[in-house]
Order: structure tokens, then sequence, then C-alpha cells
């Protein structure tokens, strides 16, 4: 470990005269680059913040990413390295932020006087000068980095430790007299063992009176160019691929962040007046802010936060690397994104339906009851008699240690003229995403959220599966008790939305939710399928269900996703789509269940019961006995071996280079005749180097030579529409 030299003196800054904590010093000798994979071996550097030898500026830096500050005359980011391939992220300095409050749009932090915008050299910035009339520093804090969310874990979970790290927060206050009695912070949290930095602003109004807050920009980064266009428009150019950006404010039922993305923008910056494009269209410029964010009133005394931006440094391009890289990123920030309880989508009709399946689960191996869309569960109904009638069916699942909870639609569902979205284009209910669905700021909206949050703590739900969630409706109304009107409907419904997950997550209810609310407490979204494709027959959904696995877990987890098996009719179809009677379709039952659990991936078992028969319950037992047997290996992140084409062979392998089985690869022959094949197996995610042991199933392991592109050949035979799997220690 590095011996971290205590800065002994304190220096004044600005003219307010505060002093700053006492801080390690920076040695210059730790801007080497990192000499290890932080994706394969940990990297032991711990988060630090840091202050230079003449006190000037305030350096970020955990081994992997360094982000400094100078912090006289105002604060600026002046250094923003990749540590892993020494890549500059910046070419010149924005403010901190941009704050608009009662109309006014103010700079924070900041400083002026770069004429070169193509590339920063250190030397320039002493002669910069600040705005007067900008946000001015005026002290910073330094913290250890506290859990965004106090999590309560309930089932199996890979992660169970809240990051580590440290929070820096740099505080600013308004020479405008108007100003006087508002706060700007803006925070960096940087991490233990990732490149990641997360920032923040926060705006507390210590006046007497309410202030309005418009946008606010909580980033803007002056970044290098991906390409050289002389000509071209930025929607032709492609965007800085060195910085992966995702913020907590994304919603669009695409089972994707980059599609759900609503705050990342990529503009030309006009006063980099020598870059090759002749119309100063390369998109360069990086601003984050919810765009529909218009006019929030802020309370005296209230403080407003913003969006969390999530910036995490990529040192390659390879697809596989970089979506190791965001996985990792949720396992560490998110950890309730590795819960991963094994469960069913119970279809009920009476109280007796459920006790039996519970008694199923326990059977089985299974870990949790859903009760599904059209069972006869409403989590809306809060009167006295059903929240004890579901407590006892709870109270009964919990003493056979089984989970239980329930779906509730929110969205694409009409509640009433005076409690739907209203269009602001015609000024009346519709024009949402789902066409017609209700407001969170309504009455009814309001009393949702309170009914499901009442429900659940009065029967001891354990999970709770919103369909529909909120997906960023704006709202006209004027009269609708959540929010003031259009100009804040967004945000308000969001923050309602958003409060529901947070009380979930620190509740120990696990949230099951079709939209991007991972940042915010949930656990599980679905992997990405197209529901009719349910109705179509078995063998078409095992190779399209592999295909959804490879396509769906690229930047998830397996953890992160939910797939789909119908055990009942299910959008159409015939007996051929269905896996009941059980006991006569063993055969798909059983390859489904093994291409799901095989992928680390829970699917929704939906029907009214896990076996009929003896053998039918021995078959679902095994498959689970065997997947808690390697639960740790098969939660792991995946390597795409091969996509699933009806063809040829296809498969994934599991990786993780810090457990004791270090790979489990599945592999699949859909075709009708048996398959004898040899392979490239890529092991450098493992952590092997030199020597590999390597079984088929249960069998003996056999020693492989690693070679120096860590591969190793392996040879396979698979039967017949198919499958077979091999350890890697």
């Amino acid at each position: 470990m590095r011996r971290y030299a205590t800065c002994l003196f304190l220096f004044s800054f600005c003219s307010h005269n505060i002093f700053a904590q006492r801080l390690p010093l920076w040695n210059s000798a730790w801007d080497g680059l990192t000499t290890s994979d932080w994706l394969v071996k940990p990297e032991v550097a711990k988060a630090e913040i840091y202050q230079s030898a003449d006190g000037g500026n305030i350096i970020l830096y955990n081994g992997l990413v360094k982000r400094s500050f100078r912090i006289s005359p105002n604060v600026a980011c002046v250094d923003y390295k990749n540590m892993s391939n020494g890549q500059q992220l910046l070419r010149g300095i924005k403010p901190e932020a941009r704050v608009t409050i009662d109309g006014v749009a103010y700079n924070v932090g900041g400083l002026y006087g770069q004429k070169e915008n193509a590339y920063l050299l250190p030397e320039w910035v002493n002669d910069f000068k600040k705005e007067e009339n900008d946000f001015q520093f005026v002290k910073y804090e330094v913290t250890n980095l506290q859990p965004f969310l106090r999590w309560q874990s309930k089932a199996w979970t890979l992660n169970k430790k809240q990051p580590t790290g440290k929070l820096i927060s740099f505080i600013y206050k308004s020479p405008v007299t108007a100003l006087n009695d508002v706060a700007i912070k803006v925070n960096y949290e940087l991490y233990d063992g990732i490149p990641l930095i997360v920032k923040w602003i926060s705006v507390e109004n210590k006046s007497g009176h309410t202030i309005t807050i418009g946008n606010i920009v909580n980033e803007s980064l002056a970044l290098v160019e991906e390409e050289s266009a002389v000509v071209g428009s930025p929607e032709q150019m492609k965007k800085q691929h060195g910085l992966y950006v995702e913020t907590n404010y994304a919603f669009n039922n695409a089972m994707r962040y980059d599609i759900s993305d609503q705050t990342t923008h990529w503009k030309t910056d006009s006063v980099y007046t020598s870059q090759v494009n002749y119309y100063y269209q390369t998109p360069c410029l990086l601003e984050v802010y919810p765009e529909k964010v218009v006019a929030v009133d802020l309370q005296a005394g209230e403080i407003f936060k913003s969006v969390r931006t999530h910036e995490l440094l990529m040192d390659s391009y390879d697809r596989e690397r970089r979506g190791l890289a965001i996985r990792r990123m949720y396992q560490i920030v998110a950890p309730w994104t590795t819960e991963n309880p094994v469960f069913m989508h119970l279809v009920s009709e009476a109280d007796k339906e459920v006790t039996d399946v519970v008694d199923q689960c326990k059977v089985t191996g299974y870990e949790a009851v859903i009760l599904s869309f059209g069972s006869h569960c409403n989590m809306e109904d809060t009167s006295a008699v059903n929240v004890k009638k579901w407590k006892k069916l709870a109270d009964y699942a919990h003493s056979r240690g089984i989970l239980i909870g329930s779906y509730s639609l929110f969205s694409s569902r009409r509640i009433s003229d005076d409690d739907d979205v209203i269009d602001p284009k015609t000024g009346k209910p519709g024009g949402a995403f789902f066409g017609n669905a209700p407001c969170y700021g309504s009455k009814w909206g309001l009393a949702y959220l309170e009914k499901l949050k009442y429900f659940i703590k009065q029967t001891g739900f354990d999970i709770f599966e919103n369909d529909g969630p909120y997906p960023g409706d704006v709202c006209a109304s004027t009269v609708h008790p959540g929010h003031k009107d259009l100009d804040d409907s967004q945000w308000r419904q969001m923050e309602l939305q958003k409060s529901l997950y947070h009380w979930c997550n620190e509740n120990g209810v696990y949230v099951n939710a079709p939209d991007w609310y991972f940042l915010d407490g949930t656990n599980k979204i679905a992997i990405g399928y197209r529901e009719v494709n349910f109705s179509l027959p078995r063998e078409n959904q095992k190779i399209l269900n592999r295909q959804n696995i490879y396509d769906g877990l690229w930047e998830k987890s397996p953890s992160m996703s939910w797939g789909f098996v119908p055990l009942t009719r299910y959008q159409g179809g015939g007996p051929e789509a269905v896996l009941e009677p059980l006991s006569d379709h063993l055969k798909d039952y059983e390859q489904l269940m093994m291409q799901y659990y095989g992928a680390g991936v829970q699917a929704c078992y939906r029907g009214p019961r896990l076996y009929d028969t003896d053998k039918t319950q021995q078959t679902v037992t095994n498959v689970v006995n065997w997947y808690k047997k390697y639960r740790e290996i098969l939660n792991a992140d995946i390597i795409h071996l091969r996509r699933a084409d009806g063809r040829d062979w296809d498969g994934i392998m599991h990786v993780n280079p810090q457990l004791k089985t270090k790979a489990l690869v599945m592999l699949y022959n859909p075709l009708k005749e048996k398959i004898t094949r040899t392979i490239k197996l890529p092991l450098y995610y493992t952590g092997l180097t030199n020597m590999a042991m390597v079984r088929e199933k249960e069998t003996a392991a056999k020693k492989y030579t690693v070679n120096r592109d860590y591969e190793i050949q392996l040879n396979f035979t698979i039967e017949a529409e198919s499958y077979t799997w091999f350890v890697i220690e």
C-alpha cells in the first residue's frame, strides 16, 4: 500500500478566508499508468482526495481515474485522465454546473481566458480569470462515501457489500444580492476499485421565500472529439467513447439504458475554432440535464437534488469489454441488482392455489412466488378484509421459507378525466406513452402510491412487480396536487416513482419494474423479448429465448433480467406453444429451465403449478439443485461465444476470476443430429494465464494449456437438440 503524506498546513482561499480540510499531499510519481486490469484483478489503490503541494489543486484519484480541479480564483476541472490507457479526456474548461433560478441562468464555478480549445496546457490555467457574476467557490468538504440507499436484502445476493470511496463537495455562493441565501453544492463521488465518478448538484434555499429552479446542467465537459470530419452533422459523427455516461433519469420501456436515457446531450462548441469540421459541428461538448424539467418550485428551507451522473471511463472499443465495465458498475454502485431469488409466476383464482404452490416451491427449492397478472391479488384493495387475507397467506409462505409478492399495473390504463395525464396539445386526457395513463401527481396517483406501501407493509409482502411504471409522461393539469403544471410535471412524477422504489429497496422489498430504475433501487427488468413469440411452437421458443439471453446481456448482468416461460396459454398459440400438461413436455420444460438457469436469468414460469407428477417434480428439483450448486458462477457476467441461429452450436460462458470456479460454459445443439466441434474458448477474463482444469458436467477434469491469446481449444460432442456444460477451474 502507498504511504500517503499528510499536508500539515492550511491555506485560505477566495475573499472569504475559510480554511480547507487537511488533505493528503499528491505525489507526482503516482501519475504512471496502472499495470493491472481492473476487470480481472482488483485495483489495490483506494479512492482518495489529495491536495497539490502548493495548495492550488485538488486531485481525485483511485489508481484508475484521476480528476483534478484548480480551486482559485474559482473551481475548474483541469485534468481528467484514464489511468489504464493514459487517455486525457479534457480539451478545455467549462463551468462546473449551470443553474437556472427564477428564470436566470447562472454558471457555477469555471475559469475564463482559454484561447486554444483543442487541448489544455496546465501552465495556461494560471492566467485564467473568474467571472464575477458566477457562483463563487467558498469551501470544500471531504467525507467517506455513504450508501445512496440503505438497501435491505432478503434473498440470495451475489454482492451484499455497499460501495466504498470518498465524497468531495465544492460549496458555492453567489455575489448577486438576491441569491445570497442560495447555497449550491457540486458533489463528486469517487469509488474504490472502478474508474467511476458520480456527480450531482444540490441547491439549498435558505431564504424566506420560494424560488423556482429551472434547468440544471449538472455536468459540462469540453471533451476531446471522437473523430475528424471536415463536414457532417453532430448526428452523423461518433460521440466520446472514452467516457460512458449514465444518470438515474431514464425511461422508455426499451429494456436498454442508451435508448431510455433522457439526460445526455452531445453539443457543438463554437469557441473551439481550431476543430477540423468546417461549420464547427463536431459533437464534443457534453452536457447532462433533463430537458423537460423547466420550472420546479423550491420552498424556503428545501433542498433540490439533481440527477446523479455516472461517468465511467472506458479503455477499449471492444463491445464485450465495455459491457463488462458497465455491468461491474451496476454491481458496485447498485449491489441490489445482484439479488436474484428463484421465483415462480403464479396465476391463481383462489387462496388454496397460493398455498399449494408455496408447498411446491418448498419441495423443489424455489424461493419465491409472485402473483402474476390475472391473479386474484389486488394490491390496491387496502380494505381490512383483503389485507387480513393476504397477510395470512404471506405468513404461511414465510413459515415455509418462501418469499411472496404481487403484480400491480400502473400505466396503460385509464382512470378518469380528473386523474389521467393531460395532453398539453389538446388540454384533454391522452397523449401519454401508453395513450391514456394516470398522472402520478393526481389524487389517484398519490393514493395509489400510499396504498401500495400500506398493503406491502401490512401484509409483509417481500416482492413488488410494477407493470408500466411512469414512463416520463408530461401532464398539463394545473389542479393535480402532486405537481404545479406542465413545467414541473415530469420531475415531480419521477420523484414520486423513485420514492416508492427507494422505500421498497430500504424495506427489503424486491422490485421487478419494466423500465430503467436500477440506480434508484429496482432489482430486475425484462431481458427484452416479444410477448407474442410465446405463442410460437416450443422449438422456436427455445432458440428465440437463447437469442434474447445473448442479446440482452451485453450491458446487463444475469441477475438484472427476467425471461418468460408460458406454462399455460399466453398471447395465443395452441398446444404446441405451452408446457401443460408438464409431464407430457418434460424434455422441453427441462431444457427451457436449463437455458435460463444456465444463463443465471430467472424466468417468469407463469402458470398454476411447478409440477404435475413425481417425475416432473424430480426434474424441476434436479435443475434447481444444479443451479444452486453453481449459483455464484452462474450469476457471474457472461462472455458471448456464439449467438443462436439454429444452424450450428451456440453458447455463452460465465466468468469470475475471484471464484474457485473461474468459468462455466453452456453449449447448445439445435440440430436434429449429434455434432462434434472444436472451438477456441477465450479465458482472459477468467484470470487464468497458463493452465486450466476443464470438466464436462460431473466427469473428471482434464488439463488444458492456455495459449498466448488466453485461449484453449475445447472439443465437445452434443446430442441432437440438446446441450452440455463445462466447468473451468
